[in-house]
């Protein structure tokens, strides 16, 4: 979200909810009341309604801001650039929050360790499937085009969390020459996911 608000220059109040830890203040009573499923991120609409989920934020952020736009013109440009997005945040992502891994370790002899290697897993075998859609029909510097939309925007975050698990970017080489020309980017740089604490 924070990628994409920074590409419409937009702003927003911004308040940082931590995920990490036995103190997460995604986890504690006061957030929960806001977000009940107690996750990030989550934007307050002007009029107070709640946003959850990036992917809704971000086409949220693109028809009240429409330039530049997230999503290509042409719908199947578009309906690509959605299909990537979901690969990663719905394939990928949703198999690492800090939730899933707290369950994990709660588990029989699952240690750090074996979290980590589960973790590895599930980004490999994403990735390596998105690198092949990519490959199929890549056009330009990014996702789609020469315009970063809406796949870029989810698809760096995890690079950058690809490369935290040691996991090295050149067996995915689309991906890889992608997330240099987004890191390029200050909207990129500047709101790349930082390690947890």
């Amino acid at each position: 979200m924070r990628i994409a608000l920074a590409l419409k220059g937009l702003k927003v109040e911004e308040e940082r909810i931590t995920i990490f830890g036995d103190d997460a203040t995604s986890r504690g009573a006061e957030f929960r009341a806001l977000n009940p499923q107690g996750l990030v991120p989550a934007l307050l609409t002007e009029s107070g309604v709640l946003l959850t989920q990036s992917l809704a934020i971000v086409e949220y952020l693109d028809e009240i801001a429409p330039e530049p736009p997230l999503l290509p013109e042409a719908h199947e440009d578009r309906a690509f650039a959605r299909s990537v997005a979901l690969a990663i945040a719905a394939e990928i992502h949703a198999l690492l929050p800090p939730r899933i891994g707290n369950r994990l370790r709660s588990l029989p002899g699952i240690g750090a360790e074996e979290v980590a290697s589960w973790n590895r897993h599930w980004v490999t075998e994403g990735l390596n499937a998105v690198e092949t859609l990519i490959a199929r029909r890549r056009t330009g510097r990014f996702v789609v085009g020469d315009r970063p939309s809406i796949a870029d925007i989810v698809l760096f975050p995890q690079t950058v969390g690809a490369a935290r698990l040691g996991l090295d970017l050149t067996q995915w080489p689309n991906i890889a020459e992608i997330a240099g020309h987004c890191r390029a980017l200050p909207a990129f740089a500047e709101n790349a996911p930082v390690s947890p604490k």
